[in-house]
């Protein structure tokens, strides 16, 4: 999601627009391409972590990015700074918000292709606001579609809803096998669930992301815009920084790192198919290259009945990793949960040749040894803190400085330091910002 700051200079190379080329036989990577006024591609909640990988791989080919977001959520001005740090000006942020439709309008005007992922995220904060739910996710979707309903020309759009609108699939019959639930019935198990499952909305999540999936399609049926819609199980894969609401697979690796107990809703054994955020890239470009062919339609996308992992399974991963088992409690299950959910992915692959190809294990440890250095470099980052305070108490008492002033700078100027970190150093906001504003 995201209320309009100034904009960065934007640079604009390449104008040419081809296939999608493979690289290592791993990924696909957009085009690079020729000519001096290509047009940018706009993703809104592009900071976040599905939107910032997206980026990088955009950006890479020399491919103009502007992300569309409010910065609300912990962690994203992480991602915004590693790339602006990795693709300079090629990459600009409009500081904006989804609820926000005059903003949208002049945004979206003289982009090639929209990937719009900004959304309230969380079951949990849609049960205490249902109403803010309602306005960043249908009704911020409605303001997207209207503003490029508008143009001449239309670019297209690829929309990230969620498997939530099929409800809690109570009706589904279960059955435990090996510490995990599975279906009694033999193709659900083979394939997972189809976007011919009935929908059924449930908690007001659901309801919004729902609704917002529905007006995607229909813009298409009834405008003839060139959309598609992915219904999409659990993303996971670096530059994530997942919480108990949002992205659990990052939320338990991060919690094992810190050394703090993981918290299980309901028995552990709920079983999710899980897909590495590098494979979904490929997906979103495929998709787009292949609009024209898919525009309308909803896919299923996940790491499907090849990529599934419960959430004890996953404990037993980290333990392996980690070198130590995690501390785990158990609590209620939660409204809305599914004890089951894999995405039969066999329609979007059909028609674009996609497939997952990062095996869980592999994507897991990826992202664990991601987090672990992350881990490290911050806390680096909070020993630099710390140094910081103890140079300006010694420059307090008419000492001379240990520090050099561009130093001093680089860290006063520092836009990523939490609040928690200094209060591990028994510290407080004000004593923090004074010591940031008197430094230099």
């Amino acid at each position: 999601m995201k209320n309009g700051h100034s904009r960065n200079s934007l640079k604009r190379n390449g104008s040419t627009r081809s296939r999608l080329e493979p690289t290592n036989g791993q990924t696909y990577r957009a085009p690079v391409n020729g000519g001096r006024h290509q047009k940018p591609v706009l993703i809104t909640g592009g900071s976040g972590f599905i939107g910032a990988n997206l980026a990088h791989r955009l950006l890479s080919s020399g491919q103009p990015v502007i992300l569309f977001d409010n910065l609300s959520r912990p962690g994203v001005e992480q991602n915004l700074e590693w790339l602006r740090q990795t693709h300079g000006n090629l990459v600009q942020l409009e500081h904006g918000d989804v609820r926000n439709a005059a903003a949208l309008n002049t945004i979206v005007r003289g982009v090639s292709q929209v990937f719009h992922f900004a959304a309230q995220v969380a079951v949990t904060t849609s049960l205490i606001n249902p109403i803010e739910d309602f306005e960043i996710n249908a009704r911020g979707t409605l303001n997207l579609l209207e503003a490029l309903r508008a143009l001449n020309n239309r670019p297209p759009l690829i929309y990230t809803s969620t498997n939530k609108v099929y409800g809690d699939l109570k009706e589904v019959r279960l059955r435990m096998n090996r510490g995990r639930y599975e279906p009694e019935d033999e193709g659900t198990r083979a394939n997972g669930f189809s976007e011919e499952r009935h929908l059924h909305f449930h908690s007001p999540y659901g309801c919004s992301k729902g609704a917002a999936c529905q007006y995607v399609l229909d813009y298409a049926r009834t405008f003839g815009m060139r959309t598609a819609v992915f219904r999409m199980s659990c993303i996971y894969g670096l530059h994530q920084f997942g919480n108990e609401d949002q992205g659990w697979v990052a939320h338990f690796l991060i919690k094992a790192l810190q050394g703090e107990p993981i918290t299980i809703y309901g028995d552990g054994c709920q079983v999710r198919d899980v897909l590495f955020v590098e494979d979904l890239v490929d997906a979103f470009l495929l998709a787009q290259e292949k609009i024209d062919t898919i525009s309308g339609e909803p896919f299923n996308i996940g790491g499907g009945a090849g990529n599934t992992i419960s959430l004890l399974e996953l404990i037993e991963l980290i333990t392996e990793l980690h070198g130590k088992r995690p501390e785990v409690r158990f609590e209620a299950w939660r409204p809305a949960d599914q004890q089951y959910y894999v995405s039969d992915t066999r329609k979007f692959s059909k028609l674009t040749g996609w497939s997952a190809r990062v095996g869980v294990k592999v994507g897991i440890s990826k992202l664990y040894h991601w987090l672990q250095e992350h881990c490290r470099l911050k806390t680096q980052s909070i020993l630099q803190i710390g140094d910081l305070v103890k140079e300006r108490q010694n420059l307090a008492n008419g000492n001379k400085s240990r520090v050099e002033r561009p130093a001093l700078r680089a860290l006063r100027n520092r836009k990523t330091i939490k609040l928690k970190d200094f209060q591990q150093r028994n510290a407080s906001r004000a004593k923090l910002n004074r010591t940031l504003a008197k430094a230099v």
